[in-house]
């Protein structure tokens, strides 16, 4: 099992939720789309060679985004990710992968 945390500006936070929950992601015995999320600011400097969602080449910027945390099963992680990805704005969405134990 694993758990994916992703950082997603408000416009498209239920969009991305969707396109990864699926994938079989968010699943918690007999529930389904289960995830954790708190809203934050995040921050970042678009360098040269970017092509910034938000937000220009060289300007610090800063919005208001959510975290989103959820599990996912070992088979569905890559589509998972792959799948928020996909959906995500941001050219380099920000995002954790970290493996579980059981205990």
């Amino acid at each position: 099992m694993y758990k994916l945390a992703f950082f997603v500006p408000e416009s498209h936070l239920e969009p991305v939720k969707s396109a990864v929950f699926d994938t079989g992601a968010g699943r918690i015995g007999h529930y389904e789309h289960c995830c954790w999320q708190i809203k934050g600011q995040g921050q970042f400097r678009p360098l040269a060679g970017s092509h910034p969602h938000i937000g220009a080449q060289g300007k610090l910027e800063m919005v208001e985004e959510y975290r989103v945390e959820l599990v996912c099963e070992d088979s569905l992680i890559r589509q998972a990710v792959a799948a928020m990805k996909l959906a995500h704005p941001y050219e380099e969405p920000a995002y954790d992968v970290i493996r579980l134990e059981a205990l």
